[in-house]
């Protein structure tokens, strides 16, 4: 089932980290199947989110106004539960606002689980390998 939530609970499926550990950039597989643009529609604030997953382990996040850039380790396959594990880390952006109106803060970690739908043309975030804290769906783009 792919439904949609408020940002609200998009951050609060992002499960922060802040600066307590770091991570590093790691390449993945070519053809592991949530690399591309993928596009979040958010109408409650007339905006979208769009996430560029990169093989060399970069995304590139648009949302707003606000550009930034983050270094990510994915896991290769889905776990018994179906889920990606995802750790993200922020390490640059342009300084302007995001669809909420907040500011990304450099540096901060956020851990989350993706679920990929069966025809791998959406997908869903959330906080914890179940569908209690999900946002999305998150849908493929063409490449930004």
């Amino acid at each position: 089932m792919i439904r949609t939530m408020l940002i609200g609970t998009l951050m609060a499926a992002c499960t922060s980290l802040g600066f307590a550990q770091d991570i590093k950039r790691t390449p993945i597989r070519p053809s592991h199947p949530l690399l591309g643009a993928w596009k979040i529609e958010l109408p409650e604030f007339a905006c979208y989110e769009m996430y560029n997953l990169r093989a060399n382990g970069t995304k590139r996040t648009i949302s707003g106004k606000e550009v930034s850039e983050s270094v990510f380790q994915i896991s290769a396959y889905p776990s018994a539960r179906g889920f990606y594990k995802w750790v993200d880390k922020i390490i640059k952006h342009n300084g302007q606002v995001d669809c909420t109106g907040d500011k990304s803060p450099v540096g901060d970690i956020a851990i989350n689980y993706i679920l990929l739908h069966p025809d791998g043309t959406q997908f869903l975030l959330c906080a914890e390998e179940n569908l209690n804290e999900c946002i999305g769906p998150f849908v493929r783009q063409e490449s930004i």
